[in-house]
């Protein structure tokens, strides 16, 4: 028997989920749905998740979707889009008695360290149950929450969803203030929350201008540590003492190699790397070099 766990703040008490509690059934996919505050927040699988999970093929049928009473899908998401995708015609599946805002509770604990379900997704899942634990949390005949109820309410959230108080508030703030294609890259985990929210600051359009430039110097970084890795597999000859390096590089000191442009690049270990070009002239330092020197953060 499977028995599933998740402390429940909305009800005041643990909840146990079993095989002997929930009830199977058989539903034809069109049956089910996501979460409501999946279709609010605009989520879907990630491409990457999908073409994983198609992958194993039938064996990623072979365990039950886990739904409500209502058929909203708690775990499964993912499985549910390719059967779609699929044409399948059933899906097995338990049913378990849960509302909707333990359904979300349950999906956050279940997908804490999910890669669909990464701190953004959670947190924009978590803000889901803002309102309900503000009027749980305030007083009886009090129309008005306190600051410091506020701060409860929000703490809460990051606990539930597993991440810090701060991105809380930052993803809150991202929700209104951030272009959507910020939002986009956040839910596709390309950006931190913390980047994100210092562009948003800015502009829309400056927004998407980080953005693009982002990629781009990504995609830079990416290509020239592909071009290294593979020159490094096929060189014969390194110059592994300091003495020998200094011996290479004493023409930079006399000025007649003009402009020189550097690169770092994230690699593991201790090591540099130069162009054909620049070997050839630090070898014979009378030869002028003039590159553009460009800084590639």
């Amino acid at each position: 028997m499977r028995v599933l766990t998740f402390s429940s703040a909305l009800g005041g008490s643990e909840r146990k989920l079993d095989d002997t509690r929930g009830r199977f059934v058989i539903c034809h996919p069109d049956e089910l749905r996501p979460h409501p505050s999946y279709t609010r927040r605009n989520l879907a699988v990630h491409a990457c998740q999908l073409s994983a999970v198609a992958e194993l093929r039938d064996l990623a049928f072979r365990e039950p979707l886990l739904i409500t009473q209502d058929n909203i899908i708690l775990d499964g998401f993912a499985r549910w889009t390719l059967a779609r995708v699929q044409d399948r015609p059933s899906l097995v599946c338990i049913q378990f008695e849960m509302s909707e805002q333990e359904a979300i509770q349950y999906i956050l604990q279940r997908h804490r360290r999910s890669n669909g379900l990464n701190d953004f997704i959670r947190i924009c899942l978590g803000l889901e149950l803002e309102s309900f634990l503000k009027a749980k949390g305030r007083p009886k005949g009090s129309s008005n929450l306190t600051e410091s109820g506020t701060l409860d309410v929000r703490k809460e959230i990051a606990r539930i969803a597993g991440v810090s108080v701060g991105n809380v508030t930052k993803v809150k703030q991202l929700t209104t203030t951030a272009h959507a294609d910020i939002i986009k890259a956040l839910q596709e985990k390309e950006l931190s929350i913390h980047r994100a929210w210092l562009w948003s600051k800015l502009p829309p359009e400056e927004q998407r201008e980080k953005l693009s430039q982002n990629r781009s110097e990504r995609g830079i970084g990416r290509t020239i540590r592909n071009l290294v890795a593979a020159h490094v597999r096929k060189s014969s000859s390194l110059v592994t003492q300091s003495s020998d390096l200094t011996k290479c590089v004493s023409g930079l000191q006399s000025g007649k190699l003009g402009l020189i442009a550097v690169f770092p690049i994230k690699i593991p270990g201790r090591a540099i790397f130069v162009s054909e070009e620049l070997f050839r002239c630090l070898q014979a330092p009378e030869e002028s070099v003039i590159i553009c020197a460009t800084n590639n953060r």
